[in-house]
């Protein structure tokens, strides 16, 4: 992936898109948004199985079919299959996008996401509170102010080491600033300096946002194939 090619506010349009809960760039505060607020719940939910197909599509068969699948419902989500090798796969809506995304209220966005066990203890927790929150009506502030007092209070752990996903789904829609990026991988950490990974370096193929907000690091790494085995062919840039 050649970076240099990509001039900065480009490049963190592009990247902002790739994860929901990454923190937002600057460019994107000043995005006019076409979704000021929350669109009434219904056009957030989807059908229970097509939910279950989606979510299993963000990892190979290999891992997804022995997955536990979560789907949402009215009050958050649910447990749809019990799993039989601790990752667990869901597919997360727009409000886990930082504050300041223009498609933090869009209910057209879908990311397939499968965590793996660790990431399933320590980070998945805050994609489920973040749910809990927005559809018990807290507003979006509350919500991020809220997250980030149970993080203080250690209510909501740090990510632990060895947390990561797989984001791999053909069908993700991330943003309506391109719909889907390239499968990746994503790896989460305590809040430390990219360069550690030797990330958003020239020629390197890793990506990395710091969260002060949520106090973590995540780290992309974009893959050749998505979860179908089918290569990506779109060219990286």
């Amino acid at each position: 992936m050649n970076r240099d090619n990509v001039n900065t506010s480009a490049w963190k349009s592009i990247t902002l898109a790739l994860m929901l809960g990454i923190a937002s760039q600057a460019n994107a505060q000043a995005t006019k948004t076409p979704y000021p607020g929350m669109a009434p719940l219904d056009q957030y939910l989807m059908d229970r199985n097509a939910e279950i197909a989606l979510a299993q599509t963000a990892a190979p068969k290999s891992i997804s079919r022995d997955a536990e699948v979560l789907v949402l419902g009215r009050h958050g989500y649910e447990t749809a299959l019990q799993g039989k090798n601790r990752f667990v796969c869901v597919v997360q809506r727009s409000w886990t996008a930082g504050i300041d995304d223009p498609d933090f209220w869009n209910p057209k966005l879908r990311a397939p996401i499968c965590f793996n066990a660790p990431a399933a203890r320590s980070f998945l927790p805050r994609t489920i509170k973040k749910t809990e929150l927005i559809l018990a009506g807290r507003t979006k502030n509350v919500m991020f102010e809220t997250i980030k007092d149970a993080i203080a209070k250690k209510e909501l752990t740090a990510p632990e080491p060895g947390s990561m996903c797989y984001m791999l789904s053909k069908h993700q829609y991330l943003s309506d600033r391109g719909g889907h990026w390239h499968p990746h991988l994503m790896f989460f950490a305590p809040l430390t300096e990219p360069s550690a990974w030797g990330a958003n370096l020239s020629a390197s193929p890793v990506i990395a946002f710091k969260d002060t907000l949520e106090q973590l690091t995540t780290f992309l790494v974009p893959v050749g194939q998505w979860s179908d085995g089918t290569p990506d062919t779109e060219v990286q840039h």
